[in-house]
């Protein structure tokens, strides 16, 4: 990628955005700033001009709702422009066209890419082909950084502050590259990571041992009752049926956890319920007028974290 004059006080400005690694606190503390002013602007009763002129393209290889729509919605709401590309089949990828040749064309009409593929490390390839910024919309089992990012900056909007927080992450924890990303932010802060899973879909070693490495202490369960009264925060995932080879096994394991108003009975009265969604079974629906449930805030703070990052990386915080 080109090198761009940085602006001062905004370090994101021409920076690829790939990977939770690339965050320092100083970073995050930043980008929530920036996002709580993105905030007023959505919800204020005028229109943002600030990235007029600007386009954005959405390569999207997988399917998806809310990463693809918010990056959309957040890119109109700052008056930007944007190139939608959710149904890969429908373009020349179907001709056989690699990616980098499509990352290539799309730059030649964009100022900015986000970009979702089913193969980890698709975000780091399509960014040393391209002359602008690349944002990792989701790579395969790999990582999903904006998602972390807004999961985040809803654990301290909801409870004030992410220290001394202690987090249950709970069901696809193998596959799921949302809790991958998350635990890795949180690893920046003093708090407790507790997993919960089935023995077939635990977190991975090696995110396990990165944590440890940072002296993050962490616990392992397949019995969710052993830990959620501790929990200020309730992670929870689905168990993804598109990564499976077996179907079998996944059947058995599909509905290993369900959060429930029975649940949360044994849970603390000031904490969180949250989800990445889409929700298949996983949490009822009878939870969702519980106040601790923030899975729908938790999606709406992922426009405003969008904001902040399509207007960081193109300079105009």
């Amino acid at each position: 990628m080109i090198t761009m004059t940085p602006i001062p006080g905004n370090s994101f400005y021409g920076r690829d955005i790939l990977s939770v690694d690339q965050f320092a606190r100083d970073d995050l503390e930043y980008i929530f700033g920036v996002a709580e002013g993105m905030r007023d602007i959505a919800r204020g009763p005028g229109s943002s001009d600030l990235l007029r002129g600007k386009v954005l393209s959405c390569l999207f290889y997988e399917p998806s709702t809310r990463t693809s729509s918010s990056f959309v919605a957040a890119m109109s709401r700052l008056g930007g422009s944007v190139i939608p590309i959710n149904e890969v089949h429908y373009s020349s990828v179907t001709k056989g066209e690699s990616l980098p040749d499509t990352i290539r064309t799309l730059e030649c009409y964009s100022d900015v890419i986000v970009l979702r593929h089913p193969e980890t490390g698709s975000a780091r390839i399509a960014a040393d082909f391209a002359r602008i910024p690349v944002i990792n919309g989701g790579d395969g089992i790999g990582e999903h950084p904006t998602q972390a990012l807004l999961d985040l900056f809803t654990i301290q909007e909801e409870l004030g502050h992410i220290d001394g927080l202690s987090v249950v992450m709970v069901g696809d924890l193998k596959y799921g590259r949302t809790v991958h990303s998350l635990a890795r932010l949180l690893s920046l802060y003093n708090v407790r990571i507790l997993c919960v899973a089935p023995d077939v879909l635990r977190m991975p070693d090696r995110i396990i041992a990165q944590l440890q490495e940072r002296g993050i202490p962490t616990g392992e369960t397949a019995d969710l009752n052993v830990v959620l009264a501790d929990a200020d925060v309730l992670y929870v995932t689905r168990v993804q049926k598109e990564r499976f080879e077996d179907q079998a096994l996944y059947e058995r394991v599909k509905g290993s956890y369900v959060i429930t108003p029975q649940t949360l009975r044994r849970a603390k009265e000031k904490m969180v319920v949250m989800h990445p969604l889409p929700r298949v079974g996983e949490i009822s629906y009878e939870v969702d007028s519980d106040p601790r449930a923030a899975y729908f805030r938790q999606m709406e703070n992922g426009m405003y974290i969008r904001m902040a990052l399509l207007a960081a990386v193109l300079g105009k915080t």
